[in-house]
């Protein structure tokens, strides 16, 4: 039963965000959850992990090196070429830049958690691709579209350790002292994990509703070609330098899925609301997409074993 249910995730969330989109009323003022909901997730991801599997990752420079410059290659060239080629207005190629430039986001780790792919990798990658953004970002904004914005590097620090180190390391020490007693409450985290994005999703999605109605076909495509050249070009690239299927996911994921929601703060803050538009709907849209690739590959790493 449980089994059953986690496999249909992608249905649960794309329900979930009918309903979010048709009332968003009820999940709109739930906002609070989204961290609380996210940590919990991570710290589930924690008691699936040991220390062995860091240092596994840690030993292959060669694969995080790849990850993080395909992060920051693929993704801000693949929103200028978009939105040249549908000849968006300025103001959406800045906000589309903007997330194509910004790192990985949270919601990756949760995606390769789910697909079965690397969670130490995509834990990692997501860790070092955030620092790594506190110059990047404003130096490929700039190359881009020639404007120059601050990333607020203290809160960005802070949300990366409160949401993914804190919860995963507590999860991987409870592990590691109580691996055999906590084999129950493994099994049914990934059930638990399924219903905590499921309800994100949600939330996202009614946060995103006038959005979502006033945005537009032609930004919500820009969109998902930003987001789907970088899930296609990250596995082809990885599968290309001879990575295993399992990395190849996980660079994947890391690749095409953003921290869209500081994408959003950097575009509305320091250029227009309508500036913001293209990261909202990567929000709402990476995680629906991230969801239905994450359990085609779940399906696709069942029949392997």
């Amino acid at each position: 039963m449980i089994a059953t249910v986690t496999r249909l995730f992608p249905l649960w969330a794309i329900l979930l965000s009918i309903f979010a989109y048709l009332m968003p009323a009820p999940l709109a003022a739930r906002g609070t959850w989204i961290v609380p909901l996210l940590m919990v997730i991570m710290f589930g991801m924690g008691m699936t992990l040991a220390w062995s599997d860091f240092a596994r990752v840690l030993r292959q420079p060669r694969v995080i090196l790849t990850g993080m410059g395909l992060q920051f290659l693929i993704m801000p060239l693949a929103a200028f070429l978009v939105a040249r080629g549908l000849g968006l207005p300025q103001e959406l190629l800045v906000g589309l830049v903007i997330v194509g430039a910004c790192p990985g986001g949270t919601a990756s780790n949760v995606i390769c958690y789910l697909a079965r792919a690397d969670v130490a990798l995509s834990i990692t990658l997501t860790s070092l691709s955030t620092l790594v953004a506190v110059l990047a970002t404003p130096v490929l904004v700039w190359l881009y579209v020639g404007e120059s914005i601050p990333v607020p590097v203290a809160a960005m620090l802070w949300s990366l350790v409160k949401i993914v180190l804190l919860p995963v390391v507590g999860g991987t020490v409870l592990n590691s002292l109580l691996h055999k007693p906590l084999r129950p409450v493994r099994e049914i985290f990934p059930l638990i994990s399924v219903i905590a994005i499921v309800l994100v999703i949600g939330i996202v999605v009614a946060q995103n509703q006038d959005h979502i109605a006033t945005g537009g076909l032609l930004v919500m495509l820009a969109v998902i070609l930003h987001n789907g050249l970088g899930l296609g070009l990250g596995y082809g690239a990885a599968r290309l330098l001879r990575f295993d299927r399992r990395q190849a996911r996980t660079l994947a994921i890391e690749v095409g899925m953003q921290n869209s929601g500081l994408g959003v703060a950097l575009a509305g803050k320091h250029f227009s609301a309508l500036a913001a538009l293209p990261g909202a709907l990567f929000s709402v849209w990476h995680n629906l997409s991230g969801s239905i690739l994450a359990w085609y590959w779940r399906r696709r790493a069942e029949k392997d074993d």
